[in-house]
């Protein structure tokens, strides 16, 4: 943490929830608890720079295949994600939540919140990978790009000199893109160096099962009872450039399938928290 504040994340505590094990990170703080959600090929500890922004008690969950979750061998489904999450609420017995989910992460935070809605009080969901509905399709995509990441690395320092002069990380705010360099890694089992907590074949599942009719939760948005604010990047996306993963993959009429929905447009690209940890502090503690 490098904002001044006082500030202290604890975890990773570990929860079994239907088949894997997922790991919380925890803050101490007032009530209304905070709970987050994060991005395909993230982890929970991309969420500090915003937490370090709010009073409240939080937990961010590494989903399963990121961070020190377990990773279970692919393929990946979207519905395990919002499944996983409703399964967390319920064994923890967590009621009055605020749940905050970023791009595949929303997506989650949205089908848990249809699953357990007396669980959730208000929910922000950071431009949610919610397809149009006409994307949806039986079929997975192609073989996705993010398979072929490179997956070994000397060190988080390393990692931050590669990448902060690249598009996405260089529009980043600097401590979140620490953050994010210094928990994306962990120790390889076998040589030296450090291997990505997400791995490429997992964050490359995810990406392609997107548009597969499972990812669809339409059915399932009228089921939730809290209000949303909803975040959207003002990048939009254009099917000339399907594959800019900084542009908002976010439905353009999503709002009207919640029953209540404030909207809000970011001037950033799809990496909202990442870019402006402060803005999205602000829309929590507004919603």
């Amino acid at each position: 943490m490098r904002t001044g504040q006082a500030f202290e994340i604890t975890g990773p505590e570990f929860v079994k929830v239907r088949d894997v094990q997922l790991a919380l990170w925890e803050r101490s703080g007032i009530e209304p608890t905070v709970l987050f959600t994060h991005a395909t090929g993230f982890h929970a500890r991309c969420w500090d720079q915003v937490i370090a922004r709010l009073p409240n008690h939080t937990i961010a969950v590494d989903m399963r295949g990121h961070g020190h979750s377990a990773k279970p061998k692919p393929p990946y489904h979207w519905r395990e994600f919002g499944e996983d999450i409703a399964a967390l609420v319920r064994k923890k017995e967590l009621h009055g939540l605020n749940g905050v989910g970023h791009s595949m992460g929303g997506h989650a935070l949205a089908l848990a919140a249809a699953m357990v809605p007396d669980a959730f009080e208000r929910l922000v969901l950071v431009d949610p990978v919610i397809l149009p509905r006409e994307m949806y399709q039986t079929e997975s995509a192609d073989a996705h790009f993010a398979r072929k990441r490179r997956e070994r690395w000397s060190s988080s320092d390393e990692m931050i000199e590669r990448f902060r002069d690249r598009e996405p990380f260089r529009d980043w705010d600097p401590d979140v893109l620490r953050d994010y360099c210094e928990w994306a890694l962990l120790p390889a089992e076998e040589g030296e160096g450090f291997v990505l907590a997400c791995p490429p074949d997992v964050e490359g599942s995810i990406y392609e099962n997107c548009i597969a009719e499972g990812a669809n939760i339409y059915d399932r948005l009228g089921d939730i009872r809290a209000p949303v604010t909803l975040i959207r990047s003002a990048r939009s996306l254009q099917s000339a450039v399907a594959l800019d993963m900084a542009a908002s993959p976010t439905a353009p009429d999503l709002a009207r399938y919640f029953r209540s929905c404030r909207e809000v447009t970011a001037a950033t690209s799809h990496f909202v928290p990442m870019e402006t940890p402060g803005f999205v502090a602000a829309q929590i503690a507004h919603s």
